[in-house]
């Protein structure tokens, strides 16, 4: 009998599998900006969009990765993003809800770089 993961496993372990070359449970911290790539045609497909894999840190990276996978997990979803900033996660929901002319609501105490950047690049 499979029983669904709880919230405090998934906590724990969404996302992650077990390293299979070292049996080691925790994922790892990859501190690397950029991967090999097999060949030039691999690099090609990956770049492309055709085969999915990782190509460099800041569009996807395998710690990145398996947050997103728990995230999703722990909220019910389908998916999750993780960005590096408040600011990066308001453009993208703005920048994807929003077209040119549409007009948002805001609280009055922001922060302050929130402020600028719903005045300035938003603005148009």
């Amino acid at each position: 009998m499979t029983r669904t993961p709880g919230f405090n496993t998934l906590a724990v372990h969404a996302g992650a599998k077990p390293d299979p070359a070292t049996g080691a449970r925790a994922t790892p911290i990859y501190q690397t900006t950029s991967f090999v790539f097999d060949d030039a045609d691999h690099a090609a497909s990956l770049f492309g969009l055709k085969a999915f894999g990782n190509i460099y840190t800041r569009i996807m990276n395998p710690t990145q990765a398996v947050l997103e996978e728990r995230v999703a997990a722990l909220e019910g979803g389908t998916a999750a993003l993780a960005v590096a900033s408040g600011h990066a996660a308001q453009v993208i929901v703005f920048h994807n809800l929003m077209q040119p002319g549409d007009n948002f609501i805001a609280a009055n105490k922001l922060y302050g770089g929130s402020v600028n950047q719903f005045g300035h690049p938003f603005k148009k």
